[in-house]
């Protein structure tokens, strides 16, 4: 199979990248720079679709980078890097002669509403609340193409933990020196997903022609609290993990927009993953955190 892959250089894009290569298919990414087996998002603009069976956006800038502000045009860029490249990625696949056959895109459970008490599958509603919610909806749209000759699935994805990048990658050094601990009152539940896991549901959903629409890319195990999330990571690294990181600090650095995403959560189960025949090889925190440690 030839796969097409927006933003397939960042962390996710890397993983999925090998995983396909491994299973035998031929990988184009779409970057900013050019490079052997890329076209960049300029020549995908002045031009019309390589050939190719599939294509996956999960082009976005990090919007929880602790060095960028959150003012108006980090705004700005985080809604252009999601809904531009999606929408150049569907008006190119619906203009296509010949349109791939698989059309798929990474987005978030941001879409669901932060909540104590509430669980979330894939036929929940939400995107309509905040400003990441919001970006979702739009970000989901800005794929849709019309008509049924292209397969659309969308995963929304969890916090992904992985060697080398990812959300861990900035926890990492106060924990190791025992100076991690849950995020504000910790309380809050943590989706999460261990790379290996969420580049197999990619592959799984590009390879497996029944599965089609919304995915929740989270982990199937018992529900985590971000308080649990950090008593797991202390243990895997034989560090305690007790000293809270305030509210209050969380916002200073974050912003209050953004310190959301970190101070609630959403309780998000993989029923329709787990449906279509996607085995995990993390379905618990306890495993997928030695394994990123390691």
């Amino acid at each position: 199979m030839r796969v097409l892959v927006g933003g397939g250089t960042g962390f996710i894009g890397t993983a999925l990248a090998q995983l396909l290569k491994a299973r035998g298919h031929e990988v184009t990414l779409i970057s900013r720079k050019p490079g052997p087996d890329r076209i960049t998002w300029d020549e995908l603009a002045r031009s019309r679709l390589p050939s190719c069976d599939a294509a996956v956006n999960l082009a976005g800038a990090n919007i929880l980078n602790p060095l960028r502000r959150w003012n108006e045009a980090f705004q700005k860029e985080v809604l252009s890097s999601r809904l531009g490249t999606t929408q150049m990625l569907a008006s190119t696949i619906s203009k296509a002669p010949q349109p791939p056959k698989t059309w798929i895109l990474v987005t978030g459970v941001a879409y669901y509403q932060p909540s104590l008490t509430a669980e979330y599958d894939e036929d929940s509603p939400g995107g309509d609340f905040d400003f990441f919610s919001s970006l979702v909806t739009k970000w989901e749209a800005a794929a849709r193409l019309p008509g049924d000759s292209t397969r659309q699935v969308v995963v929304r994805s969890g916090v992904v933990l992985g060697r080398g990048g990812g959300a861990i990658s900035h926890m990492l050094l106060p924990f190791r020196l025992g100076l991690g601990g849950p995020i504000g009152s910790g309380h809050q539940f943590f989706p999460w997903i261990h790379i290996s896991d969420l580049v197999g549901i990619l592959a799984h959903a590009l390879e497996a022609r029944h599965v089609q629409g919304v995915l929740n890319g989270v982990a199937p195990g018992p529900t985590t609290t971000n308080a649990e999330f950090a008593q797991a990571l202390g243990a895997a690294l034989g560090r305690p993990a007790f000293i809270p990181l305030p509210s209050t600090v969380v916002k200073a650095i974050f912003g209050r927009e953004r310190a959301i995403m970190l101070l609630e959560g959403q309780k998000v189960v993989p029923r329709r993953t787990l449906a279509t025949g996607y085995q995990y090889s993390f379905p618990k925190l306890g495993a997928a955190l030695k394994e990123v440690v390691s």
